[in-house]
């Protein structure tokens, strides 16, 4: 009989095993978020429109969004002067209703400078966002 000798190639890469490629960055912690079934329609819809899948169009929505952060304690302060400058303009109208317009008129154009000044502040960025 014959002996055959079996020729075995040998090469030093390691055999593939198939399947997916690993993922470099996992996402391993969940959010569960309780929706109406129309706030989900609305989402499904708009990540629908922006060809991504829900959990993509979520994720881009929650790292772009903008939160303004809560009234401070100043803030707060600045509202209750707000409001009160609010009731000083409601007195001097019904002055200048009572005692004539010209007396009141530096009084009121003042205070609405204050006010201004408030309302400026609040709609102004130098609050910081968070």
């Amino acid at each position: 009989m014959e002996k055959t000798e079996k020729l075995s190639v040998r090469t030093d890469r390691p055999k593939h095993k198939g399947g997916r490629p690993k993922v470099k960055v996992r996402r391993e912690t969940h959010v569960k978020i309780r929706l109406t079934a129309t706030e989900r329609f609305m989402i499904e819809t708009k990540a629908k429109d922006a060809g991504m899948r829900l959990s993509d169009w979520i994720r881009a929505a929650a790292k772009a969004a903008k939160v303004m952060a809560r009234l401070k304690p100043e803030d707060l302060q600045i509202m209750r002067m707000l409001a009160g400058l609010a009731n000083n303009l409601n007195q001097l109208t019904k002055l200048a209703h009572r005692d004539g317009i010209l007396t009141i008129a530096n009084k009121c154009g003042n205070l609405l400078i204050e006010i201004d000044q408030a309302l400026k502040y609040f709609n102004s960025d130098d609050r910081q966002d968070t």
